[in-house]
């Protein structure tokens, strides 16, 4: 692909400030796109959006970075009317990357009730993690920020498939994540807008290393992946960069697992 056909498009990427979401908004910038990033950070971690911000704009690229709250309504609405007001009124939006991770790590039954998952746990979990893309997408469409061509990636995990005991909410909200990008495919496909979903592999992030017992998963997949190693974020950037190619156009409603094979190990 040349760097010209991406060139002065914009790409969204909700959750923009660490792991897949910052190193896909790095690779898009070196292949020629305009950022829009959305990231929640705190004055102790708004460094490192910062630092993304600055990376992106070293390859001569705009980068437009909004502190909010992606899962919040009324926040997502303000952030909405600012692409749309910062675009312009014909501009629009090529690539959408859903990167938001943020729930709850707690069993669904323990001896100690106050250790469960609560009612309002696992609604956020869901709600940040696997509605919010229904909702960003709504809200995209309504002020004609897609077009034909634009293409919205989320991305899942292997906890979609399989269990481990504190990551239930989350596996919840995978499946459900991927269960939204196959309606949103039906639904987007006449208008000419593809909707994937990545499953990368067990990787390093600012979210999955506060999963309790992370360091033994992490070994586990190290073990089990036939590449010996684990997913990194690059791995699944530099995927995103080919997909947005202009000329990649008939994939959507799918499911791609970006792991080097690790979800076919046991």
């Amino acid at each position: 692909m040349n760097r010209s056909e991406l060139q002065g498009r914009w790409a969204l990427i909700l959750g923009a400030s660490s792991g897949f979401g910052a190193a896909t908004a790095r690779a898009l910038a070196q292949a020629g796109m305009n950022i829009l990033g959305i990231h929640l950070d705190t004055r102790a971690t708004l460094e490192r959006a910062n630092q993304v911000i600055a990376d992106i704009e070293a390859t001569g690229q705009q980068a437009v970075f909004i502190n909010t709250n992606a899962a919040d309504a009324r926040k997502r609405a303000r952030a909405l009317d600012r692409i749309r007001e910062r675009l312009g009124e014909e501009g629009t939006i090529h690539f959408v990357l859903h990167s938001l991770a943020f729930g709850a790590l707690r069993p669904f039954i323990a001896t100690d009730p106050a250790q469960e998952v609560s009612e309002s746990e696992m609604e956020m979990t869901l709600r940040v993690m696997a509605h919010s893309l229904v909702y960003w997408v709504q809200g995209l469409v309504r002020r004609g920020l897609l077009t034909r061509g634009s293409r919205i990636y989320a991305l899942s995990s292997s906890g979609a498939e399989r269990v481990v005991v504190p990551y239930g909410a989350v596996s919840a909200a995978k499946a459900a994540l991927e269960s939204h990008t196959r309606q949103l495919a039906l639904e987007l496909g006449p208008l000419g807008i593809a909707v994937n979903c990545l499953r990368p592999g067990v990787a390093s992030t600012p979210a999955s290393r506060v999963i309790p017992g992370y360091e033994h998963w992490a070994q586990e997949a190290a073990r089990r992946n036939p590449g010996g190693r684990l997913t990194r974020p690059e791995d699944v950037a530099h995927v995103l960069v080919a997909l947005a190619d202009p000329e990649v156009t008939w994939i959507s409603g799918a499911t791609i697992p970006v792991d080097g094979g690790e979800i076919i190990t046991v």
